[in-house]
């Protein structure tokens, strides 16, 4: 192991119920004057929506909004929002929503300056020096789930309308200025939502703890953020109303994306192309290949998921761990394979192709080859 890294930790977060309130304040500490709220379609004429666009109206920021966004946003979605940021004469984006809206919104901000293509700023290498840093808005991000950490993330995830697969852009300026966590704002999601992104939450943080990259601050965060997913994901689902369930699921899902700077692993890599393929939900789909990911790593992990499962107050090491995930999992209605989950009539060797593409394999403790992830892939169905 090499003691040496290069690390970024995220930006400035008001957290606590009824912040949303702070959103004006939050425009002027960003320099934002007359932002474009993007979200995605589903958020746009829900109440919470609603309020915050009065919110910007009444503190004279107008009440613009951007609402075509995929589930899987996608190249033209940016390409669209983008129109509608220079169309609009906005100097600022405010990202409001669950994964989709926030990724997008962030996406808007930095290509609303930029003159090359967005597939030039995939993370790859140091492409992110593409960009010209001084043209990129800035945005306060405002989640609505808990679940892809998002927020406080320096990159968005874009699927690529022609191939199916989905691209992690990044840039150290994708980070928000300002991020309002507002559980209140989460208390109207659907019990299936809260367990799908409440497990995005845990996946973060559970393959950022066994990525063998060197970065112990991402490491206790990781092992803090599975506490609270394991504490408080279980109340949130059973309660939405649990503002105190809420809020700690909110900080979990902030703990996730802050952790996986360490790296994420298999479930990533393999969730990534399944869902821009098969248009499965993110976070469940990382919740139904957990398990096997764990049993597939079982040699380079057991020791520190054994660790990590006396934190967390689970008995029996590694095997518990798992038999916590698998009770855990049941208890959310989480499908049990990806059959279950409507991946139908699967082309096998061209999601492992992408899978092992994906920035997501060089985190995994186990080396993934094209045979070891078929036979990993076929275990999931």
């Amino acid at each position: 192991m090499t003691l040496r890294a290069n690390w970024s930790y995220p930006t400035a977060i008001r957290f606590g119920a009824g912040r949303i309130s702070e959103l004006a304040d939050a425009c002027t500490s960003a320099g934002i004057a007359k932002p474009l709220l993007v979200t995605d379609k589903g958020l746009a004429n829900l109440p919470i929506t609603q309020t915050t666009l009065d919110l910007m109206e009444a503190a004279g920021l107008g009440r613009s909004m951007f609402s075509d966004v995929d589930p899987n946003p996608t190249e033209q979605n940016v390409e669209a929002g983008v129109l509608a940021y220079k169309t609009g004469g906005h100097d600022g984006v405010i990202a409001f929503g669950g994964g989709s809206g926030l990724d997008l919104g962030k996406a808007v901000a930095f290509m609303a300056g930029q003159t090359r293509p967005l597939w030039d700023f995939e993370d790859i290498d140091d492409w992110w020096t593409r960009a010209d840093a001084n043209a990129i808005a800035p945005i306060v991000a405002v989640p609505t789930t808990a679940g892809t950490g998002s927020e406080v993330g320096r990159a968005s995830v874009i699927t690529n309308s022609q191939t199916h697969e989905k691209k992690i852009i990044f840039h150290p300026k994708f980070l928000p200025t300002v991020v309002i966590c507002d559980p209140e704002l989460t208390v109207g999601m659907p019990a299936a939502i809260t367990a799908g992104t409440g497990m995005d939450a845990f996946a973060h943080c559970l393959e950022a703890f066994c990525s063998p990259h060197y970065h112990p601050m991402s490491q206790g965060i990781a092992l803090e953020g599975m506490r609270l997913v394991k504490d408080y994901l279980p109340r949130a689902y059973a309660d939405g109303t649990d503002i105190a369930a809420r809020a700690h699921m909110m900080s979990a899902a902030a703990m996730g994306a802050t952790a996986f700077q360490k790296g994420l692993g298999a479930i990533h890599a393999l969730s990534h192309p399944i869902g821009a393929v098969h248009h499965t939900h993110h976070g469940t789909t990382n919740a139904v290949l957990m398990l096997p990911v764990l049993n597939f790593n079982r040699p380079k992990i057991r020791k520190p998921l054994a660790r990590a499962a006396n934190y967390l107050g689970i008995s029996g090491g590694f095997d518990g761990f798992c038999a916590f995930v698998s009770n855990l999992n049941t208890s959310l209605s989480i499908p049990a394979n990806l059959t279950e989950l409507g991946v139908a009539n699967p082309d096998i060797d061209a999601l492992i192709a992408s899978a092992l593409r994906d920035p997501s394999v060089g985190g995994n403790p186990v080396a993934m080859t094209e045979h070891n992830t078929k036979a990993l892939l076929l275990s999931c169905f």
